[in-house]
């Protein structure tokens, strides 16, 4: 057999089919494959033995066949077409978006005998399509501002979100400095933000001020991120701005009512603890003044004095008291009468054009140099009863800055600040009423100690007198009692003197130890069924009043015997613990509840345990306590009901 000389060129052309990436398969006109590439093999999944000889059409999707004889006709009359754009069937039944280029195959006279295909997979170029598709759709359709800049900060791409916030249209946007959108003093944000795309970083999530085309400035949320070519460069950046005006709006508003409650809350809490008036008057003028965003607020409260003459008492708030030190009182004319008299708030936009204003002689308006009022707003105080105390009397140099709320709010604090001046009122009273008792308690047990002193002095000298008898033992109980009242005298004179503040102390330097064995022995020979055991150091200097300081360990001893009337031991124990010197006197009685010991240093306080009737007025530990606390120390008891009770009392150690 002879080798044609062709034959190098069809090895070549072999090569060639086989190498090729691209599907190619050709059949003839009975659409019967003939040929089968091994690209073809890996597109569809069918090995040559597999498909030669099968019809061409089995890699035709049911719903391509109508394009097959459009197709294979233009073939046939001899034109080639070239990226026909369609869908092919792989083995599996998976659908293969390809691109066709056709052509016919011709027998060595030009007779048209079959055709060729080449089909080239764009399955990724077709999910690539389909992903900016819906990227497009996705940026065209976001509420959100979706902007793309050169890194010269130049306006390449531009969605409806932007021309919606910011109110540039896509042409009119595109192609301009990314400036446009920045306020005067936000310039250098944008160098910040391109240094950092230069880099590869994103910027996330900031929050700041933007620009819009009628001028007026938006809070923004802001993510910027870099835009890379194939090769990883950095070509652009693409920012994604949020409108947050809205949200920023509402947390303002929430900021601001959270911080009106808590400074109602303060308000309220604060003028009911307080009986002071000047004070909760100074509160409230400050709180509300405060609460409505007034230049300036005054709180006019009417007095009525010993003589039943009317005069004003004021706090004023924004301004120094001197502001208004030159000017008169408010007077209750047309303007002031709904306030005063308790009709009504009274709040205006702009003051100056109210009916009401400048008609009263001899200002006719402000006087002059009087604070610049425009805004106004006044409301009256009343108690639950419907009584004026007084009112608020807020100002503002601007127009309408008064709204419903602010007297919402202030009529909240003006209900609770009644009460106060109510209660501060009463306890004015009190205070008054207190000091005259004191006053009296004081003078009566002046008056009735010198009388006292003398009866006790010739009770005793009539009882050294006196021979054994009944005369002598009526005598006994006469000085016996009469004891008894001298303490009860002396110790509503020393509570008149702490009310006062009159009660003296002389200091001096002492031993503990030597002061309770003096006091040892005068408390057997007064009780003499009493056991008292005594445990202390040797000595125990302190700075105390020795006169006063026995009174308390009296007082505490004879309270031992009082109220243990069963159990006839009593210990005290004296000891150093770190800088203080720890005094105890500790009964056996049947102890103290829970509830006494609370009120048991209270002033005209009696134990419910105090069943045996002893008498006293309940103000030995009252005194006692005073005592203590002004030597610096502290007193306190522990007891539980059953188990005695341990009084106890603490000195600075000198």
């Amino acid at each position: 057999m002879i080798k044609s000389a062709h034959l190098p060129d069809l090895f070549t052309l072999q090569s060639i089919f086989e190498g090729i990436q691209d599907a190619i398969y050709c059949h003839d006109l009975d659409f019967r494959i003939t040929n089968w590439s091994p690209a073809a093999e890996r597109m569809f999944g069918y090995t040559e033995q597999e498909i030669l000889g099968q019809s061409v059409f089995m890699l035709i999707p049911d719903d391509k066949y109508s394009e097959k004889e459009r197709l294979m006709q233009e073939v046939l009359n001899d034109k080639r077409i070239s990226q026909y754009r369609t869908v092919r069937l792989s083995r599996s039944g998976k659908q293969i978006p390809v691109t066709l280029s056709l052509s016919p195959i011709k027998d060595d006279k030009g007779r048209i005998i079959g055709m060729s295909q080449i089909a080239h997979d764009v399955s990724f170029e077709h999910q690539a399509e389909e992903k900016q598709s819906m990227l497009a759709a996705i940026i065209e359709s976001s509420e959100d501002a979706i902007i793309s800049k050169t890194l010269d900060g130049i306006i390449t791409t531009w969605n409806k979100g932007a021309e919606h916030i910011f109110g540039y249209s896509e042409d009119e946007a595109v192609g301009q400095p990314i400036t446009i959108l920045l306020p005067a003093d936000r310039l250098s944000e944008e160098e910040v933000i391109i240094e950092n795309i230069r880099r590869g970083e994103k910027v996330g999530h900031i929050q700041t001020i933007r620009k819009t085309k009628d001028g007026r400035l938006l809070n923004i949320s802001l993510t910027v991120s870099p835009i890379k070519n194939r090769d990883g460069v950095v070509i652009g950046a693409s920012k994604v701005a949020r409108n947050i005006t809205s949200q920023k709006e509402s947390e303002k508003l929430i900021a601001k009512h959270m911080e009106r409650l808590e400074l109602l809350n303060v308000v309220g809490r604060s003028i009911n603890e307080s009986l002071d008036l000047q004070q909760i008057l100074q509160q409230v003028t400050d709180s509300t003044t405060k609460l409505t965003g007034a230049a300036f607020g005054a709180f006019f409260y009417n007095q009525v004095n010993q003589e039943g003459e009317s005069y004003w008492l004021y706090t004023i708030s924004g301004v120094p008291s001197e502001a208004l030190a030159d000017f008169p009182m408010p007077r209750n004319t047309a303007l002031f009468h709904p306030t005063f008299s308790g009709e009504g708030i009274v709040r205006s936009d702009d003051i100056t054009q109210d009916a009401r204003y400048g008609k009263n002689a001899p200002f006719f308006g402000k006087p002059s140099g009087h604070l610049p009022v425009i805004s106004y707003l006044a409301v009256p105080v009343k108690t639950k009863s419907g009584e004026v105390i007084g009112g608020l009397f807020f100002g503002h140099q601007e127009k309408a800055i008064f709204k419903k709320e602010h007297e919402e709010l202030v009529l909240t604090v003006a209900s609770q600040a009644a009460i106060a001046i109510e209660n501060s009122m009463l306890f004015k009273e009190v205070q008054e009423l207190s000091a005259k008792k004191d006053e009296f308690i004081a003078m009566a047990s002046h008056e009735l100690k010198t009388p006292m002193t003398s009866l006790f002095g010739f009770l005793q000298l009539a009882n050294r007198n006196t021979g054994e008898g009944i005369a002598k033992n009526l005598l006994e109980r006469a000085i016996r009692q009469l004891e008894k009242m001298i303490v009860l005298v002396s110790d509503l004179f020393d509570v008149s003197k702490i009310h006062s503040g009159k009660l003296q102390l002389n200091m001096e330097y002492l031993n503990l130890a030597i002061l309770i064995q003096e006091m040892k022995e005068s408390f057997l020979q007064a009780h003499p069924a009493h056991i008292l055991t005594i445990e202390m150091p040797e000595e125990s200097f302190v700075n105390a009043d020795r006169m006063r300081l026995e009174q308390v360990l009296t007082n505490l001893l004879n309270n031992a015997v009082k109220y243990a009337t069963q159990e006839k031991t009593i210990e005290l124990k004296v000891q150093h613990l770190d800088n203080v010197v720890l005094t105890s006197v500790k009964d056996f009685g049947p102890g103290i509840s829970e509830e006494n010991q609370r009120h048991i240093f209270s002033q005209f306080y009696q134990a419910k345990e105090n069943k045996d009737g002893s008498s006293g007025l309940g103000l030995g530990l009252f005194i006692s306590k005073d005592i203590i606390e002004r030597h610096g120390g502290q007193i306190w008891v522990e007891s539980e009901p059953g188990k005695g009770a341990t009084f106890n009392f603490s000195l600075p150690l000198a």
